[in-house]
């Protein structure tokens, strides 16, 4: 055989190894198909989670937030009681009763006082 027709021979050999390989040559995935839905349903009760406990923490912030507010109405409502709690010992006091009473023209008649006692 001359070189010629060796070197066709050896090149229709080679195309037709290289034609049998890409035919037989399968797509091989790393992830079986269970194991892609194992990895789809881990991920969204992962996301599902994530969401609960973000939704979760705000509405504790909103809750904090409201019974900071009203502890702060409370603490208000509480110094407004405390003033008035003041002025309503002020303005009973016994001189400034005794002088309401004498500019409406009332004076202390010493007969006229009864004393009672408690039990």
């Amino acid at each position: 055989m001359s070189n010629l027709a060796r070197k066709y021979l050896e090149q229709q050999q080679t195309e037709q190894k290289v034609q049998n390989k890409s035919q037989v040559k399968i797509k091989k995935s790393w992830l079986t198909p269970g194991e892609k839905i194992i990895g789809i349903v881990f991920t969204g009760f992962v996301c599902f989670g994530a969401i609960h406990l973000i939704s979760n923490q705000s509405k504790i912030y909103e809750v904090n937030k409201d019974i900071q507010r009203v502890e702060a109405k409370v603490n208000e409502q509480q110094k407004v009681n405390r003033d008035l709690q003041v002025q309503v010992s002020e303005l009973s006091s016994y001189e400034r009763i005794f002088k309401k009473a004498k500019e409406m023209g009332l004076f202390i008649n010493e007969n006229d006082v009864k004393v009672v006692q408690k039990r």
